[in-house]
Order: C-alpha cells, then sequence, then structure tokens
C-alpha cells in the first residue's frame, strides 16, 4: 500500500481557509480506472482508493503510517505568497 500526505489546499471557490490546517493521507490507486462499456463511466475496484484520514498535524500522520507498514510520501506545502495591494492602485 502505497500513500500520500499532504495538507489541504484552499477552496478555490470561496475565499475562507477553512480545513487548510489539516494533513491528509490519501492511499494511491494499486490499478488503473478503465470505463464501463454500458455507461461510459470510468471506475474500478480499488476502494482504497477512496480513504482519506484527517489529522491535525503531519507528524500524527507519519506516525500512523508508520504504525500500520504504510509507505507514505510526505509532500510539504509551498509558502503561501501574498500581495499586498491597494485599491488606488487600479487606477494608477
Amino acid at each position: 500500500m502505497a500513500a500520500r500526505i499532504y495538507q489541504r489546499p484552499k477552496n478555490a471557490m470561496q475565499s475562507g481557509k477553512a480545513r487548510t490546517d489539516e494533513w491528509v493521507l490519501e492511499f494511491e490507486q494499486s490499478e488503473a480506472r478503465r470505463a464501463d462499456p454500458l455507461m461510459g463511466w470510468t471506475g474500478s475496484s480499488d476502494t482504497q482508493a477512496q480513504v482519506q484520514l484527517s489529522f491535525p498535524t503531519k507528524d500524527a500522520a507519519r506516525a500512523y503510517a508508520d504504525k500500520y507498514g504504510i509507505a507514505a510520501r510526505v509532500h510539504n506545502t509551498p509558502p503561501r505568497a501574498l500581495k499586498i495591494q491597494a485599491y488606488a492602485d487600479n487606477f494608477r
């Protein structure tokens, strides 16, 4: 079982930052998706790919992966760059 650990990104559709401090352990797919011949939907019989576990810290997620023998890769969050701009800058 392979997994990845990452910090939940900010929702692009909303300005809020709810749940962005959580870390997620998500299992990678073990088999390729295939199209259903009747409906055309894509799917697979891999149920582990549907599992997402949330943790308060990166260390807690890493400890869980180590405890259960899950090979997990940690994806660090890039730093947030704020563009400080005044309303008056729109008219320059």
